[in-house]
């Protein structure tokens, strides 16, 4: 099998195990039920007053979220990728594909990550990890973005996940090397993003240090990308996995911490198991500029296709709206000078962190 083949085989995999399998460990929590939001009884907004608006990769988002980056290189991917820029585009949301290594690999592939096509306003994340980034080089790495029209790239990070996959990377060093180079390439057009384990508040300092002015944190508590390929692997792989698939900064604990180690300027986005429009605002409440999330929407659009991601949209929407209004916060600024009240382990995480 070559390794255009594989990775196309393991894309596949990825989506079928996000579908219907064990993505999500029971014992991982992103710590936002630690989080609660004050009730404003009087909260003197119409609805319609609410202004949900932000800023991001140059453009101006409708809503503060963004639907993450997930697939990429196969028939069925591209479906995906299609289905959901379109709904991003219909609700002015921002989007992400997924790993553009299929596409470096293979350019037949390309076409599973070209969405410009149904979203030709959306704000539009290219997506490469950093050790394929570290072996393509700056040039590369701009090709991938231009030739999907991309405003920005995504920088991934993903340690945990490439140690438990079969076919993963086992070298890390070099990675804040290319970042710096990547900074002069890109400069507000890179964001540095994990992949479900988080970003801690030394690792977001120095990245910024460097020139980063958008960093996704994506903690602890959603997919389990440890355990996506623990599921895959077998042996010893599997079994090591399987005591790390709950390895990681919870999400709560990630953001909130990062926000307070590099200040107001740098964009944060919070992802990392957020499920509804109340995730959403409580992330904002900690500090995120724009709430990141997939699976949901993913899953929604797997079993109703565009229709079920919009209806499960909808859902979020409204659902964060209310959260808005229910503080008294007509806009994103508003909610994150509001009160909210921090116990439990996230109360722990903070104090350490």
């Amino acid at each position: 099998m070559t390794d255009e083949e594989a990775t196309a085989k393991r894309k596949d995999a990825h989506l079928d195990l996000c579908a219907t399998g064990d993505v999500e460990p029971l014992g991982n929590s992103t710590l936002l039920e630690d989080v609660r939001l004050v009730h404003c009884a009087m909260p003197e907004l119409s609805v319609d007053e609410v202004n949900l608006s932000t800023e991001f990769l140059g453009k101006t988002l409708r809503y503060p979220l963004l639907i993450t980056g997930m697939t990429g290189g196969t028939e069925r991917a591209g479906v995906v990728n299609r289905d959901l820029a379109l709904v991003a585009e219909r609700h002015g949301l921002a989007f992400g594909v997924g790993s553009q290594r299929a596409m470096a690999e293979n350019p037949q592939a390309a076409e599973s990550f070209q969405v410009r096509r149904v979203a030709p306003t959306v704000p539009l994340l290219g997506n490469i990890g950093l050790y394929q980034a570290v072996r393509m080089g700056v040039d590369g790495v701009r090709r991938l973005a231009d030739a999907i029209g991309a405003d920005g790239m995504a920088l991934h990070l993903n340690a945990g996940q490439e140690l438990t996959q079969p076919e993963g990377d086992r070298d890390f060093r070099g990675g804040y090397q290319i970042v710096e180079q990547l900074v002069r390439a890109f400069g507000a057009r890179l964001l540095v993003k994990e992949t479900g384990c988080g970003i801690g508040p030394d690792v977001a300092r120095r990245l910024v240090e460097l020139g980063v002015r958008n960093v996704d944190v994506s903690g602890l508590g959603g997919t389990s990308w440890v355990r996506v390929e623990q599921l895959r692997a077998e042996g010893v792989q599997a079994q090591v996995g399987a005591e790390f698939s709950n390895w990681g900064i919870p999400t709560a604990a990630a953001i909130a911490s990062v926000r307070r180690a590099v200040g107001s300027g740098p964009r944060l986005v919070a992802s990392g198991g957020l499920r509804t429009g109340l995730d959403a605002a409580k992330v904002i409440a900690l500090g995120a500029d724009v709430a990141g999330m997939a699976l949901p929407l993913f899953r929604a659009q797997q079993a109703g296709g565009v229709e079920g991601a919009e209806k499960a949209l909808a859902v979020i929407l409204s659902s964060l709206r209310q959260a808005f209004v229910l503080t008294g916060s007509a806009s994103c600024a508003d909610l994150q000078r509001k009160p909210r009240i921090i116990g439990g382990q996230l109360k722990d995480w903070l104090a350490t962190l």
